[in-house]
């Protein structure tokens, strides 16, 4: 099995395949009891970046275009059934491009596109360049994003594992140039955070223009690491989305999408 993926729970029955795509620092294990939130017929697949988990010997990306290269080269024996992608963060932003690379690379696409705490890379317009910050401050901006658990801070060797592959992760979002392609045509769903500083809602909804299919947008409690304290209220829309995508399969090849809609909720 390619180091780029691991399976919390291999399931061959599964008809979709979840590829989750973690945010900056974080790790596949992020996504290790997904699975239990999600229908028997998801098999979670969840991508491990170099310089974390069993890969942390490896040096991380720090530029986003040759990282997804290599996760378009890697990913391709894992497509062989039906698949949507889930990022949150930089995860997001990751599984993005990759989709649009798959398609350059005339390969099999997600069915199914679900970004979660991320702008639309078209209204990514301020860079704060926070790989550049000097530690002290670097370490600041951390307890402001409030996603770090406390004991990392407090401990100083975690710091010292931690701080480069933040700054390395970091780097992939300061780094980034968004340029202009067509839609992709598999439905999109969006997830923010009401609470969340760092993303406003306008720039959730801007991830519309990145898809010709179906568009829904939901907003839920928390801030911007909300996928944790709304996690099994994050994980039955997914399921409901896969379920639907699922559904439509059966319809069969020919059926038509669902019209474009959006939805939004906050926790009703």
């Amino acid at each position: 099995m390619s180091r780029w993926f691991t399976f919390p729970r291999p399931n061959t029955a599964a008809h979709v395949r979840l590829f989750c795509f973690p945010y900056s620092g974080g790790g596949s294990a992020l996504f290790r009891t997904w699975v239990d939130g999600l229908p028997a017929t998801v098999e979670v697949c969840a991508v491990e970046l170099p310089g974390r988990g069993a890969r942390l010997r490896e040096a991380p990306f720090t530029r986003l275009v040759p990282l997804v290269h290599e996760i378009a080269d890697a990913i391709i024996p894992l497509l062989d059934r039906r698949f949507a992608f889930f990022g949150h963060s930089l995860g997001a932003l990751v599984c993005f491009e990759l989709a649009r690379q798959l398609r350059r690379d005339q390969q099999p696409l997600p069915a199914h596109l679900l970004v979660s705490g991320a702008s639309a890379p078209q209204a990514i317009c301020f860079r704060r360049c926070l790989h550049q910050l000097p530690d002290a401050e670097l370490i600041e901006t951390l307890r402001e994003f409030n996603g770090t658990p406390r004991e990392v801070f407090e401990s100083r060797e975690l710091m010292e594992i931690m701080l480069p592959i933040i700054r390395a992760d970091f780097a992939l979002g300061d780094t980034y140039t968004y340029s202009d392609e067509p839609a992709l045509d598999c439905p999109l769903s969006v997830f923010g955070g009401i609470d969340d500083a760092h993303v406003p809602r306008a720039h959730l909804e801007a991830w519309r223009q990145q898809t010709s299919a179906e568009f829904s947008l939901w907003m839920l409690p928390g801030d911007h690491f909300f996928l944790h304290e709304e996690r099994q209220r994050l994980l039955a829309i997914v399921s409901e989305d896969l379920e639907r995508l699922s559904a439509w399969s059966r319809r069969g090849v020919g059926a038509s999408p669902p019209e474009n809609v959006i939805t939004s909720s906050q926790g009703g």
